[in-house]
């Protein structure tokens, strides 16, 4: 009997201690749904421990919401979409709930929670880690997902590392990365959307949590990925299709795309930290200019201010800034200034008397205005996430475009102050829902974006270009991005390539780099490369540091010189293509630069290390980056035929090959079937062309077609119809070039057309002994279609002009 009654003694030892963890666990789990509501495409329940929502927004996308208390007001920054009506079937047993679409299929278990998606006809796409699914820690939510057999994880926006992000973890929170090393982590903006590749699936999962946020692709585990924030809902879309493109077609579909830039804006930006006065900035244009190197941007640095105050000028440095902005515009040239968030606190000084008096800046917990040191000094800064704060700002940057001024650069946005370390008890209105540092943090860029935006647009009557630091996702639909503060290194250079295509990856098409490096001076070869490479960037903007040697082409040595100018004259032949994959950005939200992984998801090579850095620049081009001390590089060539874009020479794709470099010469290649148009050269967007449009049309074993767009390139005309659009295709069978007839009211600035092609022969025997002239004739038959007008009726009897013959390429010239 005494061992009897020692038994109940022993499990209450034992079990005590269980009893103590559960109760006292810091981490709680979503636990057994207790209850399901099914309302048309929604799924709303309650489990142990959570509130929970699923909704179907999409036959391709499924947003999934979950917190410890009721779900509250659904509001973004991000998503700009409403749920579109989707045929779903929604049903439930004891064990799960079913959803399916034509697209996609997700089953929730109930005991425990947990979400599985699967394709339509059952294989598993994405599944919740089994034991851990979505937990708290505190205020931290994470999701937990089971990493598959060699799965692979690309995208997050400006992260560094490699484009597969297997391995590796990653914290948004936006951070002023002064000279940031080529591993640092986090940087200036957070997109927290990544797309997860494995067995010939993919998908895209977008978390829209603006608290520090934390992604988990494997590291310092072998069993999951995660991802998860500090504070908020967990709260994230899934995005299921079977390309990698149509994903971030569908993301950008959320989060909107991006506008139509000014043409101007594509063309080369000279920068420097600072051009100051305003006779040194005309000497910089004149030099552009008499030195024949193509350029359609003067930026000016923080120096043009009178102290640094914004919205003010140095009135020793620039007494006329007006006048200044007239005589650049005369010479084809547009003025971009920076602006920081900050507005010094000083007795008298306009801009901080106005924000004091509208009450529009961000303030501690007591109700005080919060101040931080940046160049001015002392510094109250606007609540952009207040409609009022916004207003005030939209209505103080009428004074740039008083001042002639066409493009506003968000600089310091992060928030950045000195020493980098705002308050978590300083407020923000965040639309009527006041929230702390902590969940406004990062967004305050993308709202300083949004309202530059705004104000530019409403103030200058044309197309504004804004550019950002900081910036969260939807940054797109407001701004481009540059990537901050580099340095003049050869793994600087190719880590920014990486950081454009991760970009682009992520939903943003207009990026850029400073070319050369900002904090140093490059080497000669180094700013040759480098300039190589920016011309086939989305955003080509030559930038340096203070205190660094000057960086204009000219400054390395008439063979930099010489390398330069032959570059961006090719960007300003190659504007044609350029605006018109702009236009297709704004249509699907694809990027301009983009990783071959867009394109080639499933070829392991060009995950590849050594392959990583090669791009696509819109559909046609292949660029290989390499660092200019390289005397040989490895390339990879993908699937199909790549053609020499010097020599036309052919090379046979699901290959590598080791090229010679050479520092005059970036390696680029041509993709088959591709549809190049091409213009005259010019020396700014502002200067008209000749009236030839040049068509390079590129033998292939591919269908393709070219999406061809012209407008006046700065109103927003193009709107209301005021455009010219054609669709150009190319037909591998017949090796026939089709002209759809075109649309819009816009008449083409090109009045002929020159069709150049490559890879095909040029026998003058052709087809039964025909003379070429004729069978290129009725080769051409679909051109008499081609009319550059855009007017209703065809124009016929079109006819080959003429025909240059050689080795390769041919020329046609048609005229009417």
């Amino acid at each position: 009997m005494r061992k009897l009654k020692l038994i109940p003694k022993l499990l209450f030892l034992f079990t005590f201690p269980l009893l103590v963890h559960a109760q006292n666990n810091p981490v709680v789990n979503t636990g057994n749904i207790k209850t399901v509501n099914i309302a048309g495409q929604k799924v709303e329940f309650t489990t142990e421990h959570a509130y929970g929502e699923l909704t179907v927004y999409s036959p391709s996308i499924i947003r999934v919401r979950l917190d410890q208390k009721k779900l509250g007001n659904d509001f973004s920054y991000a998503v700009i979409s409403k749920p579109v009506k989707t045929t779903v079937s929604i049903s439930q047993n004891e064990r799960e709930i079913s959803i399916t679409t034509d697209s996609l299929q997700a089953k929730i278990t109930k005991n425990p929670y947990s979400i599985t998606f699967y394709t339509p006809d059952g294989k598993i796409i994405s599944q919740d880690e089994k034991g851990l699914n979505t937990s708290w820690v505190a205020d931290e939510v994470t999701t937990y997902k089971k990493m598959q057999e060699g799965e692979r994880f690309v995208g997050l926006g400006e992260k560094t590392g490699n484009l597969d992000r297997k391995g590796s973890g990653y914290t948004n929170w936006n951070f002023d990365a002064y000279g940031y090393s080529t591993g640092q982590d986090p940087l200036y903006s957070t997109i927290p959307f990544y797309m997860g590749i494995h067995h010939g699936l993919n998908y895209g999962i977008f978390l829209d949590n603006t608290y520090q946020s934390d992604f988990n692709f494997g590291a310092s585990n072998n069993r999951f990925s995660s991802f998860g924030a500090q504070g908020g809902e967990m709260n994230y879309y899934f995005i299921y299709h079977k390309h990698l493109s149509d994903i971030i077609t569908s993301y950008t579909s959320l989060t909107g795309r991006m506008n139509l830039p000014p043409l101007w804006s594509l063309g080369y930006q000279q920068n420097r930290y600072t051009y100051y006065p305003d006779t040194e900035v005309l000497r910089i244009a004149q030099t552009l200019r008499e030195k024949k190197i193509p350029a359609d941007g003067i930026t000016l640095d923080i120096h043009y201010m009178d102290q640094y105050k914004l919205f003010t000028w140095d009135k020793s440095r620039f007494p006329n800034p007006l006048a200044m902005n007239k005589k650049l515009a005369d010479m084809g040239f547009t003025t971009t200034v920076i602006v920081d968030p900050g507005i010094k606190v000083e007795k008298g000084y306009q801009a901080y008397e106005s924000g004091l008096k509208e009450n529009i800046f961000i303030k501690y917990s007591d109700s005080t205005n919060y101040s931080g040191q940046v160049w001015p000094g002392w510094c109250n800064f606007p609540d952009f996430t207040s409609e009022k704060g916004r207003s005030w700002w939209r209505n103080e940057v009428k004074f740039f475009a008083n001042t002639g001024v066409s493009g506003i650069w968000n600089d310091m946005n992060e928030i950045a102050t000195w020493g980098n370390k705002m308050p978590s008890n300083v407020l923000f209105n965040y639309d009527g829902a006041l929230a702390s540092h902590k969940q406004a943090h990062n967004v305050y860029g993308l709202q300083m974006a949004r309202s530059s935006y705004e104000g530019a647009k409403a103030s200058m009557n044309k197309r504004p270009f804004i550019l950002t630091r900081a910036g969260y996702a939807g940054l797109q639909r407001y701004t481009a991005i540059w990537t901050g503060d580099n340095r003049p290194e050869e793994d600087h250079m190719l880590l920014g390539v990486r950081l454009l295509n991760s970009l682009g990856l992520s939903g943003v098409p207009f990026t850029g780099m400073d070319i050369g490096g900002f904090i140093g001076t490059p080497s000669n070869s180094l700013f040759a490369r480098w300039i190589q490479i920016g011309a086939f960037n989305p955003y080509f903007r030559n930038h340096a540091a203070v205190n660094t040697q000057s960086s204009e082409p000219w400054t390395h040595g008439e063979e930099v010189l010489e390398i330069s100018r032959n570059y961006i004259n090719l960007r300003y032949k190659l504007m044609p293509y350029l605006y018109s994959t702009f236009f297709e950005a704004t249509q699907n939200g694809l990027p301009v630069m983009r990783t071959l992984a867009i394109d080639y998801t499933f070829d392991a090579k060009v995950f590849d290390t050594s392959f990583q850095n090669q791009y696509l620049f819109g559909k046609a081009f292949m660029v290989l980056p390499f660092e200019s001390t390289k005397e040989f590089g490895n390339a990879y060539f993908p699937k199909g035929l790549w053609y020499d874009l010097y020599t036309d020479e052919v090379q046979q794709g699901e290959t590598e090959k080791i090229l010679r470099l050479s520092k005059n010469k970036l390696p680029v290649y041509v993709k088959e079937s591709s549809i190049v148009p091409m213009q005259s050269l010019v020396q700014s967007t502002q200067e008209k062309p000749t009236d030839t449009l040049v068509l390079h049309i590129y033998k292939g074993q591919l269908n393709n077609s070219f999406v061809y767009y012209e407008d006046d390139g700065q109103s927003y005309n193009y709107e209301k119809g005021d455009f010219y659009k054609r669709k150009i295709s190319y037909d591998a069978v017949k090796h026939n070039v089709t002209f759809e007839k075109a649309e819009g009211n816009f008449k083409s600035k090109f009045n002929q057309l020159k069709l150049v092609f490559h890879g095909f022969s040029t026998d003058a025997q052709l087809n039964n002994g025909q003379n070429i002239k004729d069978e290129m004739n009725s080769f051409l038959a679909p051109i008499s279609k081609f009319d550059p007008q855009g007017t209703a009726n065809p124009v016929e009897g079109a006819k080959v002009k003429s025909i240059t013959l050689g080795n390769t390429p041919a020329q046609f010239v048609i005229t009417y």
